[in-house]
């Protein structure tokens, strides 16, 4: 009997062959790759090695298909996991410097003989000898395949922010993602949070992006007794910014449109006293979740839910009547492909321009809903002109009674930009792509 027989559900190899499989299905990478961290008893440098060669894998996928598509005589006859086997061998060959190639062979041959036949893993084999005697295929002037990135998205990049600025974000997208964290200013100081952390065995540092953020290292921030009592939520730093440029007052009464899970909504809900954060979703059954992050966080006295489509608010709340909106919109998510990777091979252009539609619509219903002198914030986390610029520019249009106010950020995020909205790239700081926008209701 094969040895990886008797611990395949602890193996991280043959896991992240598994996982590969389901996301190539359309799984999320995040919600699968979590699960399979609470469901199996892997060791913490396991789970490192795991996690570093799915996102991986989803990362360079265009890349290893070319290589496989040159290494094997009929690819398209291949089987998806025997696919993902070759993608997750080629991936620790390239990029594991401590893995010696022996060891990858072995593994990878083991999961062939394990999963298959004979006949794949004499075929598994003979595609490793033959990198490891040749090298691999040549990549030759073909730029959306060495960045594994789709031609459409870096056609667009090319056009709206320049070719250099281009080549910046496709270098930065598939470098790691930062494990970032926010405090939860209700229930603790920063400096007693990081002594915690550190007391623990997290290497901290400050966030320059925003503020009451930190950044760690060296352990999982979601695993620890600090985060299930709700010192702090684990958010991207650019996320932290649309709501840390509300300028909110303790007793407002603020309506967030689409708000599951409920970051950003926990968020303005720490800022309120006597206020309230109205939060909705489409999803009936994502209202849970927002509930659940709120009693975790201790706000949930400051926080009310509905499931509402946001275009149709008019159905629900009369004009006038709320200090301050966030619409953080439903997006193409090109801003996350860092973090979450195979967005940009599940995204076409037709959706980004679909979504941009649906973005409009959302502003136009709620315009009416906010105070005179009151504000709506517009975010979201892509990065391309439909769904951020044009989107501003389309809303002051049909809505004169508003204007655009600069958006600020407690750290002072590019404070010489010619543009009230804030943009943030991918390559700028190491964080999500996001775009921010305020309207000020002035009549």
């Amino acid at each position: 009997m094969n040895s990886l027989t008797k611990d395949n559900n602890n193996n991280p190899r043959y896991l992240a062959v598994k996982t590969l499989e389901r996301i190539s299905d359309g799984a999320y990478s995040n919600l699968q790759i979590n699960n399979v961290i609470d469901s199996t008893k892997m060791s913490e440098k396991d789970t490192r090695l795991f996690t570093n060669i799915v996102y991986g894998v989803i990362q360079h996928r265009l890349t290893f298909e070319y290589y496989v598509s040159k290494l094997v005589k009929h690819p398209g006859k291949l089987q998806n996991w025997v696919k993902e086997l070759l993608y997750t061998a080629i991936y620790q060959m390239i990029y594991l410097d401590k893995v010696p190639n022996r060891a990858i062979f072995d593994e990878s041959i083991k999961i062939a003989k394990f999963r298959g036949h004979d006949g794949i893993r004499r075929l598994v084999t003979g595609v490793l000898h033959k990198i490891d005697r040749d090298g691999l295929p040549q990549i030759t002037g073909v730029n959306a395949i060495e960045a594994s990135v789709p031609v459409w998205i870096i056609k667009q990049l090319n056009n709206q922010v320049g070719k250099a600025k281009t080549e910046s974000i496709l270098k930065s997208i598939n470098q790691p993602a930062n494990q970032s964290i926010r405090i939860n200013i209700k229930k603790i100081e920063k400096e007693a949070l990081v002594k915690e952390l550190e007391r623990i065995g997290f290497t901290v540092r400050d966030s320059e992006v925003a503020a009451d953020a930190l950044v760690l290292k060296d352990g999982v921030a979601a695993h620890t007794a600090l985060f299930k009592e709700g010192f702090y939520t684990i958010q991207d730093e650019s996320a932290m910014l649309p709501v840390q440029s509300m300028d909110i007052d303790g007793d407002d009464y603020i309506l967030d449109t689409c708000a599951a899970p409920g970051g950003k909504t926990t968020q303005i809900a720490e800022h309120l006293t006597t206020g309230l954060v109205v939060a909705l979703d489409l999803h009936e059954n994502k209202l849970h979740k927002i509930m659940e992050n709120a009693e975790r966080m201790g706000v949930s006295e400051n926080v009310e839910v509905h499931a509402c489509d946001a275009r149709k608010v008019g159905d629900i709340y009369e004009d006038n009547v709320f200090d301050k909106i966030l619409v953080d919109a439903p997006c193409s998510g090109l801003g996350l492909i860092r973090r979450k990777p195979e967005i940009r091979y599940e995204k076409s252009l037709e959706d980004v321009e679909e979504l941009a539609v649906v973005q409009g619509e959302i502003l136009d219903s709620v315009a009416a809903k906010v105070k005179v002198g009151g504000q709506i914030v517009y975010s979201t986390c892509t990065i391309l002109n439909q769904e951020n610029s044009k989107n501003v520019k389309d809303f002051l249009e049909k809505h004169p009674e508003f204007e655009e106010i600069k958006v600020k950020t407690n750290l002072n995020l590019q404070a010489d930009r010619r543009e009230d909205y804030l943009k943030i790239f991918p390559d700028d700081y190491g964080s999500d792509g996001f775009f921010i926008a305020g309207f000020k209701k002035v009549r």
